[in-house]
């Protein structure tokens, strides 16, 4: 028995779900997710944050058209970010302010007001972002989820797909059911290319890279859960309070194949050693651990739109770290080019070029 629709969905972390919400507007839409709950490897294991100085060109176009529906639907506390630069890091510091809207360089002195634990004579210079903030994840998701049902969208968790074939139309093979319809958009995350090779299509090259992350408690007696983001431009370490712990990073990106992803121990310990040695406070514990997926193209831009066939099958992958922040507008312009309508203006106004995330780039 097989259910009939005109676009299948695979993947329901934030990338499926958001596109998906759009398309069931018009469109008879099913999403195949492989857990048996949406969002569990990459979606539910991000740092939570809206940086719209932070990505390659065609991301910071997407997230700073995406700060509307965040501020509109209550999706951002503001929180700003603070980048050190430490010798040595004189380039990445320059690209950084090259690319940048809104930041500005401050004072040692005013950086260490706001981030009391900065050490002495670790910086060289500061910057700071005032238009970041605090995304609440999973009330984003949810809310795309919610939209998508209202919407008349089915949502087949447990649903991992072990088959697609073309024959007029996409029929798509799981444990438990057959699906079919006219359009695919593969928006499987770190198994996009997996997805894509068992429907013919040539693989884009996409890499997943682990992220890890250590949770550890922030300093007695000081109002922590009010201060900045913090790293070096560098992208060495990073630390930001959230949930009255400090998260610290390694900020690394460790090729991996899809997995559920775990964190690094040994990674994590480096990454800590690099954060003590930016500020004044030991860490003597870590309360508990965890891992994601970040999956990137091979020229670290994502990969949207029809494939060279002319057959229906839409590629949404490589959003590399940046999905959550990009995910409003990247799944309204996905949405668009699956029904072949004009580039939302607000997106395009924002210069982003759509060769720079075409899956025809890589010929």
């Amino acid at each position: 028995m097989s259910k009939d629709f005109d676009i299948i969905v695979i993947g329901a972390g934030i990338a499926g779900a958001s596109v998906a919400a759009h398309l069931a507007e018009t469109h008879r839409v099913a999403i195949c997710e492989m857990e048996e709950r949406p969002g569990y490897h990459t979606t539910g294991r991000s740092a939570a944050a809206y940086e719209p100085n932070y990505g390659p060109p065609a991301i910071l176009a997407l997230t700073r058209a995406a700060r509307t529906h965040f501020q509109e639907g209550g999706f951002l506390t503001p929180r700003e970010t603070l980048f050190f630069m430490p010798e040595g890091q004189e380039e990445a510091f320059a690209q950084l302010m090259g690319i940048q809207k809104g930041m500005e360089e401050i004072p040692i002195g005013t950086a260490k007001e706001k981030f009391p634990l900065l050490q002495e004579g670790y910086a060289k210079r500061a910057v700071l972002d005032p238009g970041t903030a605090d995304i609440d994840v999973d009330l984003l998701h949810q809310s795309y989820l919610k939209l998508f049902r209202q919407r008349g969208g089915e949502l087949h968790c447990e649903h991992g797909v072990e088959a697609l074939e073309r024959n007029g139309q996409w029929t798509v093979r799981t444990k438990d059911e057959t699906l079919r319809s006219r359009i695919i958009v593969d928006a499987a995350g770190a198994w996009g290319d997996k997805v894509a090779e068992m429907a013919g299509r040539k693989r884009i090259g996409l890499q997943p890279k682990r992220r890890s992350i250590a949770v550890v408690p922030g300093p007695e007696g000081s109002d922590f859960m009010s201060w900045p983001l913090v790293g070096d431009v560098g992208e060495t370490w990073y630390c930001k309070p959230q949930s009255g712990k400090l998260l610290v990073s390694p900020a690394d990106a460790t090729p991996v194949d899809p997995h559920d992803a775990y964190a690094d121990d040994m990674t994590l310990a480096e990454g800590i050693e690099r954060f003590q040695q930016a500020v004044d406070y030991e860490v003597t514990r870590v309360e508990r651990t965890w891992g994601g997926l970040r999956s990137f193209a091979p020229d670290g831009s994502p990969v949207v739109g029809y494939d060279g066939e002319e057959d229906g099958f839409f590629w949404l992958i490589g959003q590399g770290g940046y999905g959550i922040q990009s995910s409003p507008a990247l799944s309204r312009l996905a949405a668009a080019l699956v029904r072949g309508e004009t580039p939302p203006s607000d997106i395009m106004d924002e210069g982003l070029a759509l060769s720079e995330i075409s899956p025809r780039r890589f010929g």
